[in-house]
């Protein structure tokens, strides 16, 4: 049985803070700690960075101009993401921490903060999203057990090859939105330069796993989006 350890993707966070001066030291900040950071300084620029990118984790004040951070927050969770979002904000009520809690806030941190904190919590909400909360990923009618390495589909078993096994939790971890190939080669393959390409190497493996998972007459999980990458999720979606 294989036993290497779970995938875990290079993290990307996402800062949202209108004021510049904070924006652009959380920014360095995060990146010292070895994290991709972008910014984004109000709820509209968020929203169009959430919508188009995939992101680990939201760092997100609630003040924002236009739309505030709590319309995005849920803006976020309509649209089925369940990015973690830590919450900053200089509102203090226990109301206010219980409204951002309840629009779907994974954690909070009050105004002003110690950086060392925000690192820590970030580190505890990155940590839960590379465990996945379990061991079990599910996507419609596909389950795949990340200690066993094993994969079902309608209940009968995927007979898998590690690297399958490696591209299939990937893709769970992000379901619904588009992997392209550079993140599978920097993420899977490890590999950390575009010298010498490994695209038809991965189209053939993506292929060969759509042949196992998506075979036998089953709902089409694994998508193909051209020029872009893959998105493995339900049909419907």
């Amino acid at each position: 049985m294989n036993t290497t350890n779970p995938i875990t993707p290079a993290s990307r966070i996402l800062v949202v803070e209108d004021e510049a001066k904070t924006r652009a030291s959380l920014q360095e900040g995060l990146q010292l700690e070895g994290w991709s950071v972008k910014t984004a300084a109000t709820g509209d620029e968020a929203i169009s960075v959430l919508d188009g990118e995939i992101c680990d984790l939201v760092v997100l004040d609630w003040m924002l101009p236009g739309r505030d951070g709590l319309e995005v927050l849920m803006h976020l969770r309509q649209r089925g993401k369940q990015t973690p979002v830590l919450m900053l904000t200089a509102r203090e009520s226990v109301d206010d921490r219980v409204a951002g809690l309840e629009s779907g806030a994974d954690d909070y941190l009050a105004k002003p903060f110690a950086f060392a904190e925000l690192v820590a919590r970030s580190r505890a909400l990155l940590r839960r999203v590379a465990t996945g909360g379990g061991h079990l990923l599910r996507c419609g009618d596909l389950q795949l057990d990340t200690k066993a390495r094993m994969a079902m589909r309608a209940g009968r078993q995927i007979p898998l090859t590690p690297r399958e096994v490696d591209i299939l939790e990937y893709l769970l971890r992000y379901q619904g939105q588009i992997v392209t190939r550079e993140m599978l080669e920097r993420d899977i393959w490890k590999q950390s330069s575009r010298f010498s390409s490994l695209d038809n190497v991965i189209d053939v493996q993506i292929m060969r796993l759509r042949r196992k998972v998506d075979g036998e007459g089953a709902g089409k999980l694994i998508q193909t989006h051209r020029g872009q990458g893959y998105r493995l999720a339900k049909e419907a979606e």
